[in-house]
């Protein structure tokens, strides 16, 4: 009998809920409410319509915004785009100074080199050894022209979680909008944008058990803070994203976000428990390294190198046993070491060693210590054709 592979490559993407698959199927097939939410000069319509503004609420609530400041989008790829190229283009006037890191998601970073061939100044900050971005940096980058910050939550590599809170802080001192993609931290880690001054916020629904294809933009006080459409068509979402709206996606997400929201405590104990264990039970075969500061880092995602182990060996022994990831799902295919842990200053084995394994709710300690079996097992079969 064929062994299962078993996915530690939850920030990748993650399984849908059963919850959420549940919602979604009402709003599929002839028998569901499947109508166009857009066509409201009907009764059908307009019972699609009032079920968006349902989970575009229930979204809302689950982060501390208002409804009106949540944007649909097909994830924070999408998102990202929005809240860079938006601001951007509706701004520049303003100013044309913008502010990441070097290890921000593709999403954001390709949009910003993009920018700077339209003129934009980019400042790309440095993490420390750790992956912290610190906040004496980003004050020290800032210009008079500074017109956004933009910088991950936490880290899709690393775990680590930047001190967004403290950063959001002395940039609405300063005056200056802070954009931050959540997309590894929204349904795992406490979130309340009510009570931090983040301006934009991206997200993605499949990183918290939610469908694929689905995510938002949320625009804090959006009715001041225009932005500039990446499409243009019939209008909708406010003018933002104009498109036909994914009904059952948007069901999915929603349904998601609540049962995460309301779980967020237990899975956060339950995966910070299979973190542990599957870095004790590592540390038990073999000297390891974690890339990151553990103290700073979401239980969801460990990053590490085994000595002596290269990744792309490691990831091909166990590609039919242990799914495990060499970096950034969105950069598959490529086989430059990884540009977040090169920004942290890692080099060498530790760099080209490097894997990531990430995690979720409804993984358990047999489905963790049977993933350490597997890679141990690899790990020596390695050893001893060398």
């Amino acid at each position: 009998m064929n062994k299962q592979p078993l996915y530690l490559d939850a920030a990748s993407t993650t399984p849908v809920a059963p919850e959420a698959i549940a919602a979604m199927l009402c709003y599929l097939g002839s028998s569901g409410c499947y109508y166009n939410p857009s066509s409201t000069n009907h009764l059908p319509g307009q019972e699609a319509a009032a079920s968006v503004d349902t989970f575009r609420t229930a979204i809302a609530t689950a982060i501390g915004c208002e409804p009106e400041e949540v944007v649909f989008t097909s994830g924070a790829t999408e998102a990202n785009n929005l809240a860079l190229r938006g601001i951007a283009h509706t701004h520049a006037s303003q100013g044309k100074h913008i502010i990441t890191s070097l290890i921000e998601h593709k999403s954001v970073l390709e949009t910003c080199r993009s920018l700077e061939r339209e003129g934009f100044t980019l400042t790309y900050l440095r993490p420390d050894s750790g992956g912290t971005i610190n906040p004496d940096a980003v004050k020290n980058a800032l210009r008079p022209d500074t017109l956004l910050v933009s910088l991950l939550h936490t880290n899709n590599e690393t775990g680590v979680i930047q001190p967004v809170g403290e950063i959001a802080s002395l940039l609405a001192d300063a005056g200056v909008l802070f954009h931050v993609d959540a997309a590894q931290a929204v349904g795992k880690l406490p979130l309340n944008l009510s009570e931090t001054p983040i301006d934009l916020l991206s997200l993605s629904a499949h990183k918290f058990h939610g469908p694929k294809g689905v995510g938002c933009l949320v625009i804090r006080n959006r009715r001041h803070l225009r932005l500039e459409p990446l499409l243009t068509g019939g209008g909708q979402e406010f003018g933002l994203r104009s498109g036909t709206l994914a009904t059952h996606q948007i069901a999915g997400m929603s349904v998601a976000l609540q049962l995460a929201t309301k779980h967020q405590a237990q899975d956060h104990s339950h995966v910070s428990t299979l973190n542990r264990l599957f870095i004790e039970q590592l540390e038990q075969n073999f000297a390891i390294k974690i890339h990151g500061d553990r103290e700073r880092s979401s239980p969801y995602i460990v990053n590490f190198s085994i000595y002596g182990i290269s990744s792309d060996a490691l990831i091909n022994q166990l590609a039919t046993e242990v799914a495990l990831s060499s970096g950034s799902a969105c950069a598959s295919g490529t086989v430059d070491p990884s540009y977040v842990l090169r920004a942290m200053g890692i080099e060498g084995d530790a760099l080209y060693g490097a894997v990531r394994a990430s995690f979720s709710r409804y993984h358990t300690m047999a489905d963790i210590s049977l993933a350490v079996e597997r890679i141990v097992a690899a790990v020596r079969r390695m050893q001893e054709l060398d």
